[in-house]
């Protein structure tokens, strides 16, 4: 019963990407719409600065920021009352 199910869910997928490919005309993008004035591409250095160093950056300033300004003390974990006795027996 179960490959039945699989079987139909994956014609039904195909089927919908399919019609969705077959739906959208990517001819229509190279038509201009009124007022359509495109710039100059990106070149790749530019595109990775865009979009893989900013991010980055941003990502290292806040952490900074966040570690810098945390105000809150470290905490250290007292040793409990059974091992401050375990310390005095061997002793």
């Amino acid at each position: 019963m179960d490959k039945k199910n699989a079987l139909r869910a994956g014609a039904l997928a195909a089927g919908t990407t399919l019609m969705m490919l077959l739906m959208s005309s990517p001819a229509l993008a190279l038509t201009r719409d009124d007022g359509d004035d495109p710039g100059h591409g990106l070149s790749v250095i530019q595109t990775l600065g865009l979009y893989v160093l900013i991010p980055l950056a941003l990502f290292v300033v806040i952490t900074g920021l966040v570690m810098a300004l945390d105000k809150s003390k470290i905490r250290v974990i007292a040793p409990s009352s059974k091992a401050k006795s375990e310390a005095r027996a061997k002793a």
